[in-house]
């Protein structure tokens, strides 16, 4: 249902220290957006996604995976991106192994939902993987206890999975790197209505975009919004993961960025990962 220019504008993102701090002007109230108001709502990402099939948000945040499924009803904004720029999600394991040892060991690895990036990235990476679907922030302790040898970490635990006492066996930033000439790995973008229209569409982009460079300009407040959706992560862990993931390629993707989604999808495509080819849509 189409929202009149009155009511406010819901963005819907996943409940973490990034998504919070790049969305924080907007719904705080810190810019001026004329008639227009905001708010959000918080939810898992894989929610998110299958959210999206029904079009139940204007803006929502979506994996890159999922967009593949959800171009004829959203486009993505050129600002508002997840990018690992030389990191990524973790593969993390039980016991100490390699990467290799656990391709062959043939163990399942615990993904945080099926059209998350980081299941697709597994899967271009192992393409014979069998994966169980664990809620993302129960993987870490799930593989801390011995309940599945290996999963995927997306958000916080990224940081955390050491002290908790898991072992690393593949970060896929980095093989992703290595596999494309060091582009950075897609993960997540917000996706807009196309339904919204053309000209709403590019207001709506203004301001989310503005609202990314009024929090990497006013970082210590918005950091401090940020740091309760942190899980657990101090305020320096905090601040480490929001300049990962909110950076000069969250305000726009750039060519670079571009480029990278287009070919994250190209591949995984040619790797029968995909049912069709898509060429992705950026509203400025």
């Amino acid at each position: 249902m189409l929202s009149t220019a009155t009511d406010p504008i819901v963005i819907a993102h996943s409940p973490d220290s990034d998504d919070a701090f790049m969305h924080y002007a907007l719904t705080a109230g810190r810019l001026e957006t004329g008639d227009r108001t905001y708010t959000h709502l918080l939810k898992d990402i894989e929610s998110l996604n299958q959210w999206a099939f029904e079009g139940r948000y204007p803006v929502t945040a979506l994996s890159i995976h999922a967009y593949a499924y959800l171009h004829d009803k959203y486009a993505l904004l050129s600002s508002g991106a997840s990018m690992g720029d030389g990191y990524g999600p973790r593969l993390i394991t039980h016991d100490p192994m390699t990467a290799d040892e656990l391709k062959a060991s043939g163990k399942p690895i615990a993904i945080p939902g099926k059209l998350t990036s980081a299941a697709l990235v597994l899967r271009l990476w192992h393409p014979g993987v069998e994966t169980v679907e664990i809620a993302f922030d129960e993987i870490l302790p799930a593989v801390v206890k011995g309940e599945i040898g290996a999963g995927v970490l997306i958000h916080e635990g990224q940081l955390t999975y050491g002290q908790e006492g898991a072992h690393l066996a593949l970060d896929f930033g980095v093989w992703w790197g290595e596999e494309t000439d060091g582009l950075p790995l897609p993960l997540g973008g917000n996706g807009i209505r196309k339904d919204l229209g053309a000209e709403r569409m590019a207001v709506i982009a203004k301001d989310l975009k503005a609202s990314i460079e009024w929090a990497l300009s006013n970082r210590e407040e918005a950091l401090a919004h940020a740091l309760q959706y942190g899980r657990g992560l101090t305020a320096e862990q905090a601040d480490e993961f929001v300049g990962m993931y909110v950076n000069q390629l969250t305000v726009d993707y750039g060519e670079r960025g571009r480029q990278a989604v287009r070919l994250f999808l190209d591949r995984a495509y040619e790797a029968g990962a995909l049912p069709e080819r898509v060429t992705p849509e950026f509203i400025d």
